[in-house]
């Protein structure tokens, strides 16, 4: 497989941890992850979510940048439609500057989760409809052409080059296709959804001065272990927490996977949690090495995004170890 990769990390909270030594655990991953050679490093937005720390993705990016030497950093993503256009640039450029020729853009469309955290943000549910604006205004800051808001400028972005990717929900491969910017898809179920939507946004994408031909980066949760059932047992935290987002509307802190194995759950927990264990990519390192190349095969993705989140940090590096030995980007 000839695609990069890299990591997302969502700073999510482990059982008995805190919010704090979760944000720390997401520097001190970076530096982890940098030293095995993968390619970029990203940090998300979520807001009011009990079981994750990352709230402010562009202050971590700068924690993260600051801590690491060579490894790309950025956002997957900033989620525009919460956020002024030129605070945005504002913020980048500010990155962009400190730490020159290592910083993304990531950008999604969005909003918050439930209708308190929207009235918190001062958005409201059709926020997300204005993304394609919002991603004009802001791109016109970037490059010093704001021709919606003449006069106004991210003074500290302009002459910074800042890579842009937009992430693929809701319109946004249109959006990317039209403004000539990197892809970010998420490989779920529906293969062919994806497929679909990756061979639009290749017919349909225009060269800019962003990028001049298609750039696709699918983002997948994978995990290896020496066997099977132990890669399995790794989504175990993960798979419950979505479960109880999807039963009780809230996501939870990280249980260990034995504590959640030992659950009495409900026939709707149990379903939902048998649901969220699906999609992924786990096993051996052959079984995932042979996964990876027909995800590769199927997409001709340029860049991999991959995501692991285990209750223990030990586990998940483990499991980024070997995912980097069996592709040879540690060699």
């Amino acid at each position: 497989m000839t695609a990069r990769l890299s990591v997302l990390d969502r700073s999510h909270l482990s059982q008995g941890r805190s919010p704090q030594q979760a944000l720390r655990d997401t520097v001190r991953f970076a530096q982890e992850v940098e030293a095995l050679g993968y390619h970029r490093f990203w940090v998300a937005e979520h807001h009011g979510v009990p079981g994750v720390a990352g709230s402010a993705p562009t202050v971590l990016a700068a924690a993260v940048a600051a801590a690491t030497s060579r490894i790309r950093v950025g956002t997957g993503g900033v989620m525009l439609p919460n956020h002024q256009p030129l605070v945005v640039a504002e913020q980048f450029g500010v990155l962009g500057s400190l730490f020159p020729g290592r910083i993304d853009v990531g950008l999604g469309r969005s909003v918050g989760f439930t209708s308190g955290i929207r009235r918190a943000l001062g958005r409201d549910k059709d926020a997300a409809d204005g993304f394609g604006d919002q991603l004009a205004e802001l791109l016109g800051y970037l490059v010093g052409r704001p021709e919606a808001h003449p006069g106004v400028h991210a003074v500290a972005a302009e002459g910074v080059p800042l890579p842009v990717f937009v992430l693929a929900t809701g319109s946004g491969a249109d959006l990317a296709a039209e403004f000539g910017l990197p892809l970010v898809i998420a490989a779920v179920r529906g293969d062919e959804r994806m497929a679909r939507t990756i061979d639009a946004y290749r017919a349909g994408f225009r060269p800019s001065a962003w990028a001049d031909e298609p750039y696709v980066i699918v983002a997948k949760s994978v995990a290896v272990a020496d066997t099977a059932e132990r890669a399995r047992r790794l989504l175990v935290p993960e798979a419950w927490a979505l479960a109880q987002s999807r039963t009780r509307g809230e996501f939870p802190p990280l249980e260990p996977p034995e504590q959640v194995l030992a659950r009495e759950m409900s026939d709707r927990e149990r379903a939902e949690f048998e649901r969220a264990l699906q999609g992924h990519v786990y096993g051996t390192p052959h079984e995932v090495a042979l996964a990876l190349k027909a995800l590769h095969d199927r997409t001709g993705a340029d860049e991999l995004l991959v995501t692991t989140t285990a209750h223990d940090p030990r586990d998940r590096l483990a499991s980024y170890r070997a995912l980097a030995e069996l592709t040879g980007i540690s060699a």
